[in-house]
C-alpha cells in the first residue's frame, strides 16, 4: 500500500490518518501500543521528508495478513514474529542525518525517536532520491516492548520512562 505526499506540511496529518485506516483493516487495533507507535514513526518519517526535502515523497506501509499476525496476549514457542515495515521514498539524495536537540529545541529529535521506537531502521538509495525505512516486529505483550519480541521478557512497570541517550520519554 502506498500514499503519494506533497511537500506540505499539512500532509503530515493526512499520512497518519492514512495509516490507522489501514492498520484498522489489517486487524491492529487503534488501541495497541503497537499502532500508536506506527503512527508516531508515520509522522516522523513524512515530516522530514515534506520539511528537509521540500519534494513530494511516497509513503509504503507493509503488514503481515491478520491471520498471521500474533493476537494480543497469545504466541506460540516458536512462532515467527509479523513484522510491519514503513518506508518512505523522496527525490533527495542528501543522506539522513541524526542531530542533537538541546532541551527546549522543538525540532532535531525524529531520527532519535525513530531509532529507539523502531526494532530496526535504515536508508538507502534509490533513483535520484532515497528510501528511509523501520520495521517495528509485533509483539503480543507489554512486556516484550522495552525488549523487542526474541528477547527474554522483562517485567517492567508500563509508564516507567525509557531513556535513549539524553532524551527520555514515556510510555503509556
Amino acid at each position: 500500500m502506498q500514499l503519494e505526499i506533497r511537500p506540505d506540511p499539512a500532509e503530515v496529518g493526512r499520512a497518519r490518518r492514512w495509516a490507522r485506516s489501514r492498520l484498522a483493516g489489517s486487524g491492529i487495533e487503534a488501541d495497541e501500543p503497537l499502532a500508536e507507535t506506527l503512527i508516531l514513526l508515520v509522522s516522523e518519517l513524512v515530516t522530514n521528508a515534506v520539511v528537509h526535502t521540500g519534494r513530494p515523497a511516497v509513503l509504503r506501509l507493509f503488514m503481515p495478513d491478520a491471520a498471521s499476525a500474533p493476537t494480543a496476549g497469545e504466541r506460540a514457542v516458536g512462532e515467527v514474529v509479523a513484522t510491519v515495515r514503513l518506508e518512505v521514498v523522496d527525490a533527495s539524495t542528501r543522506a539522513p542525518r541524526p542531530r542533537c536537540a538541546d532541551g527546549d529545541d522543538t525540532n532535531g529529535r525524529g531520527l532519535a525517536l525513530v531509532d529507539g521506537l523502531a526494532d530496526r531502521w535504515g536508508w538507502s538509495a534509490e533513483g535520484a532520491g532515497k528510501r528511509i525505512w523501520c520495521e517495528v516486529d509485533r509483539c503480543s505483550s507489554a512486556t516484550t516492548l522495552a525488549t523487542g519480541c526474541d528477547a527474554a521478557p522483562v517485567v517492567t512497570p508500563v509508564a516507567s520512562p525509557v531513556v535513549y541517550g539524553d532524551l527520555a520519554y514515556e510510555a503509556v
